[in-house]
């Protein structure tokens, strides 16, 4: 039900912590396709497709980071934030979650050319990043950072994968869950900037339950991508199945 700011009562920030924790029973880990995953029932062509369209929610990361530092007039969230772009694109020794990523493709049998072109990203996918990438561009800075805060609840979807992927799935190449071990620590440490400002920000009633509103909205994003993978690659329902089996959506950045 929707939320009624006329008659919410404004929350302390613990409670409002615990009411944005509380969404964690949306999170991405409980769709069915994750499940399947998580427990080793999926095929190599479903693990290869989640990594071929995860890939462009990696590459988007530091376009939406970027996005939400140029909105940002204060310096000292920047010089804090702008490491979640190097976590991503890598800096001086450090090679970064995209390249990280890219060796998970190629643990997992994806040609690394193939991963890069694109053409393997449902429309589905793509359409839910791009739209999570605009939301960043518009709106108010605050609020896109804050809607970053789905990293509340991914340190243990990480050590799940760490845990049970070695097990389940042993044709996958060792070198492949690094980016999974690294952003063990980094989202920890993200989730304490991001609650931080979050509850700087949220000091109205109207304030908190939009708050509420935009981390669902990136859950949503979330589970959406993975209705997209569940047709194409569970139910064997891509998109134009009934009129043809080529790949025949874009694949290619438009805005």
């Amino acid at each position: 039900m929707k939320p009624d700011t006329m008659t919410a009562e404004l929350m302390t920030p613990e409670a409002f912590e615990q009411a944005l924790r509380a969404r964690g029973a949306y999170y991405h880990i409980h769709h069915p396709y994750h499940i399947a995953m998580h427990n080793g029932q999926a095929n190599r062509q479903q693990i290869q497709g989640w990594v071929a369209n995860r890939f462009y929610y990696q590459t988007s990361i530091p376009l939406k980071d970027a996005a939400i530092m140029a909105n940002c007039p204060d310096p000292q969230t920047r010089r804090k934030w702008v490491q979640r772009i190097l976590d991503h694109d890598g800096h001086a020794d450090n090679e970064g979650g995209i390249e990280a990523w890219l060796r998970l493709g190629e643990a997992v049998g994806l040609d690394r050319k193939r991963l890069l072109s694109e053409e393997m990203v449902l429309p589905g996918v793509r359409f839910a990043v791009d739209a999570y990438v605009n939301f960043a561009r518009r709106a108010v800075w605050q609020e896109a950072a804050c809607s970053s805060l789905t990293e509340l609840f991914a340190p243990q979807i990480h050590q799940a994968r760490l845990d049970g992927w070695p097990q389940h799935y042993p044709w996958i190449e060792a070198a492949g869950y690094d980016y999974f071990r690294s952003r063990l620590s980094q989202a920890r440490r993200d989730v304490e900037h991001g609650l931080a400002l979050a509850k700087a920000y949220c000091t109205t009633v109207e304030k908190q339950q939009r708050m509420l509103q935009i981390l669902q909205f990136k859950l949503d994003i979330l589970w959406s991508m993975l209705d997209a993978m569940s047709m194409a690659y569970e139910l064997h329902r891509p998109p134009y199945h009934t009129v043809t089996d080529q790949v025949v959506w874009h694949h290619q950045r438009l805005l």
